[in-house]
């Protein structure tokens, strides 16, 4: 048998080396490669591998696939997660789950089997809990569905032949940095056992189709660990976040091939586990003060989902020579953009000033929508007036300082209404189609951000 030869694999994009390289010359990021043992094959499985086989009997025209069939979805119990998953978990599928430590994946997954487990048997196996803290934990969520069973083992091998030869209708895996292959010279969690490990679980679940939810572990960058290539093999990736010292979770879709990437699910964790958020805008609202400077609400969309956040400025001077700037949850880069819009179009200097933007609540806004907000509050806060309460405004700013149009304004318009909300501030070009008379609300259309600032401090 030939001598297994060290390689180093890049963990963003699988670029393998014969020698370690501070940079990747394929994807260009630093500190990526880590050491790893390839599968070392005998001759006469490398001849097996290169021979030409007959797959002709796997050949079918397209027209003849019957697709519905395995296109059901099954409903996991919360409803939050079916948003994200794109209404169920798909028969067949790989759906990948990450995030920091004690965020709640493996809670997450114990819940489900109790809604799945009345109608369908799922294997829950473990790599990181005995059989008696997994039951224990059960007890304290409240799952007793007969139809789970339990299996603490990490050989992946050995687990898919319980898979095969079980044939449950769901497998969790928990978690893939614990599985491993004994004929990979090399620990669990390394990039050759993630990566094969993967491939063992995805090829089991195709060829039963039975859906598997795997946990996966996060690096220091919150990335998953592993290689890139396990992203790519799962159908379905998620990512849970949240701050330990707050309650709530943000489960985000990274890539889905059943359904939309850009629908979120948004839990609490308390003492029996994770329970729904239905309504986030009320939850991200609670508590905002009524009469501080710097403050503004924003109305921004997640997916097909309109979200009410809060948005808070703090501008103080500086004592320091360099000024500093902070942005929790927006991005930096397009503060300072809207930063030097004020500068330039409204006459206000920055310079020796600090800044600080903040979304209450540890929510991440990323679209255009919330420039006139977030400006909004660095210009309430700069000038100490205070924006009304009542008031929620949204919309993309140029540098020129106009305001440009964003989607889906009738039902940001219609979720501020509900909420209590009297007036909206939006750009003139969103109004566009819109019936304002289907509305109580007083909506303000506006062009430039000094209109803008003009009608909200009113």
């Amino acid at each position: 048998m030939a001598k297994a030869k060290t390689v180093y694999v890049c963990s963003q994009c699988g670029y393998e080396s014969g020698k370690w390289n501070g940079r990747c010359p394929s994807c260009g990021e630093w500190n990526t490669f880590e050491e790893s043992t390839p599968i070392v094959s005998s001759r006469t499985s490398a001849k097996r591998a290169v021979s030409v086989r007959d797959v002709s009997d796997g050949i079918f025209e397209i027209n003849d696939i019957d697709a519905e069939a395995n296109e059901t979805r099954w409903s996991t119990g919360l409803k939050e997660l079916d948003r994200v998953l794109g209404g169920g978990i798909v028969k067949g599928s790989l759906v990948l789950l990450g995030g920091e430590p004690g965020i709640g994946k493996s809670t997450m997954l114990l819940q489900i089997c109790q809604t799945l487990g009345d109608d369908h048997t799922i294997l829950y196996v473990s790599g990181e809990e005995s059989l008696r803290q997994i039951k224990l934990r059960a007890q304290r969520l409240g799952v007793d569905s007969g139809n789970l069973y339990l299996l603490s083992e990490t050989d992946c091998e050995a687990i898919c032949s319980v898979i095969i030869k079980e044939k449950p209708e769901i497998a969790i895996i928990d978690s893939i940095q614990t599985m491993n292959i004994e004929a990979i010279a090399s620990a669990a969690g390394s990039i050759t056992q993630v990566r094969e490990c993967a491939n063992l679980l995805m090829k089991t679940a195709k060829s039963q189709e039975i859906p598997m939810l795997i946990v996966g572990h996060v690096n220091k960058d919150g990335a998953i660990a592993g290689p890139k290539v396990m992203e790519h093999i799962v159908d379905c990736v998620l990512y849970f976040e949240g701050q330990k010292n707050l309650p709530y979770r943000i489960l985000r879709g990274i890539k889905n091939r059943f359904g939309s990437t850009n629908e979120i699910g948004v839990f609490e964790m308390n003492d029996k586990g994770l329970s729904e958020v239905a309504n986030p805008s009320e939850m991200l609202l609670s508590g905002r003060p009524q009469d501080a400077s710097g403050c503004c609400v924003a109305c921004v969309m997640e997916g097909s989902r309109p979200i009410l956040a809060e948005v808070q400025a703090l501008v103080t001077k500086s004592a320091f020579n360099v000024p500093r700037r902070t942005a929790t949850g927006f991005d930096y880069n397009r503060m300072a953009i809207l930063i030097a819009v004020l500068e330039k179009r409204m006459g206000y200097y920055f310079g020796g000033l600090d800044v600080y933007m903040n979304v209450v609540g540890g929510f991440d806004i990323n679209e255009p929508a919330a420039d006139l907000p977030v400006a909004l509050s660095l210009y309430s806060s700069m000038t100490d007036k205070c924006v009304s309460p009542d008031v929620i405004t949204f919309g993309e700013i140029g540098l020129a300082g106009e305001l440009r149009g964003v989607q889906r304004t009738a039902q940001r318009i219609s979720e501020a209404q509900r909420l209590g909300f009297k007036k909206c501030i939006v750009p003139a070009t969103s109004l566009k189609g819109v019936d304002m008379s289907a509305f109580e609300i007083e909506i303000v259309g506006v062009n430039t951000i000094q209109d803008a600032f003009k009608a909200a401090l009113e």
